[in-house]
């Protein structure tokens, strides 16, 4: 994609299976963030694709979000297997948001 950026949080997590219940807020601004810098930069945040790498697919062990644009100029590669949206290999960030929300319950 023409664009892709990484969001990183400060606080460390090695990945978005170690996410739990409490960390809905910090992946929600993640994705704020990044799609404010789709925005800045004059790329399509309606024609991007913004989530996770899940275990075992996770080069780097710190959390990271990748926010790509255009979809629409994704390589075959990128679109339908490195970056293919809720598959075993990459999970969106709404998938991941709804998954810790339905995991536990807050207390």
């Amino acid at each position: 994609a023409p664009h892709h950026y990484l969001v990183v949080p400060r606080n460390h997590v090695s990945d978005p299976k170690s996410l739990t219940h409490e960390h809905i807020p910090m992946v929600e601004r993640m994705v704020e963030v990044g799609k404010q810098v789709l925005s800045q930069q004059g790329a399509s945040v309606r024609d991007s694709r913004v989530g996770f790498h899940w275990p075992p697919f996770v080069f780097v062990r710190h959390l990271h979000l990748h926010v790509l644009s255009p979809v629409g100029e994704m390589s075959w590669f990128h679109r339908t297997l490195l970056f293919r949206e809720d598959s075993f290999a990459f999970v969106t960030a709404t998938w991941l948001v709804d998954h810790l929300k339905n995991s536990a319950p807050p207390s």
